[in-house]
This record gives structure tokens, sequence and C-alpha cells, in this order.
């Protein structure tokens, strides 16, 4: 077997490498954050931590299946509506940012977003 830094990159790991290194992004920081979309996410994040606790008590008591799963479907409800938003607030300033810069810039850009989608948001 030959070691990963050895081994050929498939194309989705290329796309992957081009769109980081175009919009130097992974692990760093957004281009901006809506201070009102941001104090939004942190206080539905905190409503989300109690519906978590709320679904272990539930499960822990022997509480009736179909209510925990019904709890489980809000739950999962409510991190895709801050999904929702950190993507708008990511096409909105990052992508735009990323776009502007030119054409190679762009192209890793829709690259990123459209795996993101693939990925994440199903």
């Amino acid at each position: 077997m030959t070691p990963a830094s050895a081994r050929r990159k498939t194309g989705r790991e290329l796309r992957r490498g081009l769109a980081v290194a175009a919009v130097g992004r992974e692990g760093g920081k957004a281009d901006a954050v809506d201070p009102d979309i941001k104090d939004a996410n942190l206080k539905r994040l905190r409503r989300i931590e109690g519906q978590i606790r709320g679904l272990h008590k539930m499960v822990e008591e022997d509480r009736y299946c179909p209510d925990i799963i019904t709890q489980i479907a809000s739950a999962q409800e409510a991190l895709r509506g801050v999904g929702r938003q950190l993507l708008r607030n990511h096409l909105k300033h990052c992508a735009t940012t990323a776009i502007k810069k030119g054409p190679k810039e762009a192209d890793a850009t829709y690259d990123e977003l459209l795996e993101l989608v693939y990925r994440h948001l199903r």
C-alpha cells in the first residue's frame, strides 16, 4: 500500500484542494458574519441543546418511541434551519467575495458550493 502522500488523488480530492486553496477557508474564519444572524443562530443552538437533553431524558425514562421520534425530527429540523442561515451567510459574504476575485476562485467556489449541497443539504 502506498502512503497517502504518494498515492494519486481522486478528482474529488483535487477539486476540494483547489477550492480550499483558492478560497482559503477550510478551518479558517468567515469573511463576514451578520451579528443579528449570529445571535439568532446561537439562540437556536441553545434551544436545540435543550431539545437534545430532553431527548436524552425521554430515552432514560423509556418514553413511547413515536414521541421520541417526533422530538428527534423536531431537533433535526431546527438544525436544518441553522444550516440554512449559515449557508445564506456563506453565499452572501464568503462565496460572493471569492467569486469576485476572478475565474479561478469562482470555479473553486462553485465546486465548493456544489460539494456542500451534495454532502450536507439533502
